[in-house]
């Protein structure tokens, strides 16, 4: 028996924005589901994270900034 495919990197952390584990981009719904999915659904999954992992650090950079200018203008 082989084991399930996952990318579970065991930094199970839920970004309160995005709502994807900030781990391996996951939905808490396909966390849930994960092992009742087919290998082909799982692979079809794991084909998307990398786009959304790098949405949310694009998000997250944005914020940074955003929040940096705001200091600087002393509206924060």
């Amino acid at each position: 028996m082989t084991g399930i495919s996952t990318p579970c990197i065991k930094v199970c952390v839920i970004d309160p924005v995005s709502r994807l584990c900030e781990g391996c981009g996951r939905t808490l719904a396909e966390i849930a589901q994960w092992g009742r999915l087919s290998e082909p659904e799982r692979h079809a999954i794991m084909a998307e994270l990398p786009k959304r992992l790098r949405g949310t650090e694009r998000d997250a950079a944005q914020a940074v900034i955003a929040s940096a200018a705001k200091q600087s203008r002393g509206t924060e």
